[in-house]
């Protein structure tokens, strides 16, 4: 699988954010701070509305990884995540991957990951390394 894949190469995918999305996600992790549920808080906050946690934004690459590409039989290995703006419920954002760096020999690649708001800007960026499945077939 590693042999097909190329530096440079990007794979994109567009998302709403929904705020059952949001109520879902904070059920789930147990994470029910005001700043992603309480719209009377955040109108005191620098946010002024609730935000998308942003761990559930980093988690949106894994659909590209685990399913596409490199897809089934990937795995994660490592990602960082830097928080550049809020994301809000119920807005439009692009999930982007790039490949960064190959390393054959170690079965390892990098991508530079990334997600942007409605207007274009990065509001998260990080990088992944993952293993690509050795074979082809599952």
């Amino acid at each position: 699988m590693i042999k097909t894949m190329k530096v440079g190469e990007i794979r994109r995918y567009h998302r709403v954010i929904t705020k059952d999305d949001v109520a879902r996600f904070g059920a789930l992790t147990g994470d029910t701070n005001k700043a992603h549920f309480d719209e009377a808080y955040t109108k005191t906050t620098m946010f002024k509305k609730p935000i998308v946690h942003g761990m559930m934004l980093g988690s949106l690459f894994s659909r590209i990884f685990g399913l596409e590409y490199p897809g089934e039989g990937t795995i994660y290995c490592s990602q960082s995540l830097k928080f550049l703006k809020p994301v809000y419920p119920d807005e439009p954002i692009e999930v982007v991957v790039t490949v960064k760096d190959i390393t054959m020999e170690k079965n390892r690649v990098i991508f530079t990951t990334e997600i942007f708001d409605q207007s274009g800007d990065c509001v998260l960026t990080g990088e992944a390394m993952l293993m690509p499945r050795k074979d082809v077939n599952l």
